[in-house]
């Protein structure tokens, strides 16, 4: 049996960054040469579409959805996209916390953009965003991440504020200095690792991690945009993924974590690249079908609203400036009538679903 791993400076036995190992075994290296292909790839289709909104969207709340769903927070596609659709001041308790998690992404996304560097403080700004209040940094000892399939204990987060900081500070240095020549899909591997075992927050740490992840791509160029859906992968390897994590803390085992985080987003933008194209063919063909009508309703931006938002209501439409609110009723009418919509009453509010839209993504989910 292997002995617990003891780092020279430990925080309850989590050491600084760099880690003391080795992390470009040749099986490392082997996988990031096709991790770092096929992102190449997705990067390179999201640049070219002319409206990264119809993508982002769909993909964003199918990765808030699932990676609030690991901490337990389920909620339906239904109650999502009717949410995100409605004019209502109350949602659902579950739902609220998806939309939080859009929101949170949004904002880290932004703070990312504007400053050029990941730092504690958007880190801080992310939590509060999933959170909705500023409890910040754990002042005192926080819950024990336990894995959920086996009920153990993976291990002791650090228990004050000052060695929680210095060990964000720590993080937030290596996530933003290129001192080692390490590839960034590597470091992504190692920066997810010690900020959950950093565990910062009361609450929400393992959904701002998975926040992270997304951010540091942009932050490196790897991707444009938030074009990763990563919480699916976890979700189907949750065991793995816990087991893995452990095995580091306990064994200073990385290779086979960065190899478990390499293909994580081998296979997500292999899954994202796939979606992202039938989403845009989905809306090429509606897009043909609206032009062949008569009299003539098609407009580019009114295709747009109509894959921006699997619920769509007339107010999509006024807001967009595409029509006044009766022509805009009328358009919504003739699409129920093609096919391409469908209505839906719910209480007081009146959708049309685009069904072709949302049968896509729901059971593409699946796969």
């Amino acid at each position: 049996m292997k002995k617990s791993f003891a780092p020279d400076k430990p925080f309850n036995n989590l050491p600084l960054l760099p880690p003391k190992a080795d992390l470009e075994t040749r099986a490392v290296l082997k996988q990031l040469i096709k991790t770092n292909q096929i992102l190449a790839e997705l990067k390179g289709y999201s640049d070219l579409l002319p409206n990264k909104a119809i993508v982002i969207n769909s993909i964003i709340l199918q990765e808030a959805k699932d990676s609030s769903e690991i901490e337990n927070i389920v909620t339906t596609h239904d109650d999502l996209y009717k949410a995100m659709a409605s004019d209502q001041k109350s949602v659902d308790p579950a739902v609220k916390e998806v939309l939080n998690y859009r929101n949170a992404l949004y904002k880290g996304l932004s703070l990312v953009k504007q400053n050029n560097i990941l730092t504690t403080n958007t880190i801080v700004a992310i939590q509060e965003a999933l959170e909705q209040n500023k409890a910040g940094i754990r002042k005192l000892p926080g819950t024990k991440p336990v894995n959920d399939s086996t009920g153990q204990i993976m291990f002791t987060p650090p228990d004050n504020e000052k060695t929680i900081r210095d060990l964000l500070k720590n993080l937030e240095d290596y996530i933003n200095t290129q001192k080692e020549n390490i590839h960034p899909l590597i470091k992504l591997a190692v920066i997810h690792y010690q900020f959950e075992s950093i565990h910062p927050f009361y609450d929400g740490n393992g959904r701002t991690g998975r926040i992270i992840n997304v951010l540091y791509l942009v932050l490196k160029d790897l991707l444009n945009e938030p074009f990763l859906y990563l919480s699916r992968y976890i979700i189907q390897h949750k065991s793995d993924y816990y087991r893995l994590l452990r095995k580091v803390t306990s064994e200073n085992t990385w290779e086979e974590w960065i190899l478990f985080m390499l293909e994580a987003v081998e296979k997500t933008a292999t899954h994202t690249l796939s979606l992202s194209k039938k989403i845009v063919n989905l809306m090429d063909n509606a897009r043909k079908i609206i032009q062949n009508q008569k009299p003539k309703i098609y407009t580019r931006e009114l295709a747009d609203t109509l894959f921006t938002n699997v619920y769509i209501r007339i107010g999509h439409i006024v807001d967009n400036k595409i029509a006044s609110r009766n022509i805009a009723s009328r358009y919504l009418k003739e699409l129920e009538e093609i096919g391409i919509l469908k209505y839906e009453k719910t209480g007081r509010q009146n959708f049309y679903i685009n069904t072709r839209l949302y049968d896509l993504i729901k059971n593409f989910d699946m796969h």
